[in-house]
């Protein structure tokens, strides 16, 4: 018979394992939705999305019955958080499709409406950004991956995020953002960029080392920077 030191280490590695392998086919179904419906450049086809309505509920259904663990890794969660976040904008839509934007709904304060179940509580979109996952992982890639539903944000990735592909695509998107000349125009002198760096600059701290650390082009400390406006018109 095992100790109870033993046994209750033997039940958190058990835990851990299972934690992790279910983790691992989570968001499976997620990931075939997007690959169904998003394309590459992250344009949403709505109207085939709203047609696999099922398939998107029993998704948010699932991250419902499953949330975050304590067992779970960083990765795991953050993974987790991006999805639920990506995930129900699009319910959002297609539960109100056809619209033009996703500022028609609750006045232009969506994001404040606490409306996404996940285990017990209800949160808000702007929990998961500014109460999860800005605060407890603080990490401005984060802002690469979670889309709004609009033209102006950063493109909605065609796969859903996992533990195994999240470092490294949340380094590959951001300098893809970075570098599209739709979002944004980095010259050595002066710049124009995604109104994102003015929101959070507290997420990016010095904004042009940390374009340095992406842009292809070299931008001087001296150079002028101007923010794009943002266009809110849908992603289809």
């Amino acid at each position: 018979m095992l100790k109870l030191p033993l046994l209750s280490a033997f039940l958190f590695s058990f835990q851990l394992v299972v934690a992790q392998t279910d983790h691992a086919t989570l968001h499976q179904p997620f990931d075939a939705l997007l690959q169904k419906y998003v394309s590459e450049e992250g344009q949403v086809n709505y109207v085939g999305l709203k047609s696999d309505k099922k398939a998107l509920n029993a998704y948010c259904k699932l991250l419902t019955e499953n949330p975050v663990q304590d067992a779970w890794t960083r990765e795991q969660k953050m993974a987790y958080w991006i999805n639920a976040y990506n995930a129900y904008t699009l319910k959002l839509i297609v539960d109100n499709y056809p619209t033009k934007s996703i500022m028609n709904f609750d006045g232009g304060k969506t994001w404040d409406v606490r409306r996404i179940k996940l285990g017990s509580k209800k949160y808000s979109l702007n929990n998961i950004e500014n109460d999860i996952l800005r605060p407890q992982f603080k990490d401005p890639r984060i802002h690469f991956a979670l889309n709004c539903a609009a033209k102006s944000c950063p493109p909605l990735w065609n796969h859903a995020y996992t533990a195994d592909n999240l470092e490294a695509t949340l380094t590959a998107r951001t300098k893809a953002f970075v570098n599209n000349p739709k979002y944004n125009e980095i010259h050595t002198n002066d710049m124009k960029i995604s109104k994102i760096f003015e929101w959070y600059a507290a997420d990016f701290g010095d904004v042009k080392n940390f374009l340095n650390q992406h842009s292809k082009t070299w931008i001087k400390r001296s150079a002028s920077v101007v923010f794009y406006e943002y266009d809110w018109g849908l992603n289809e």
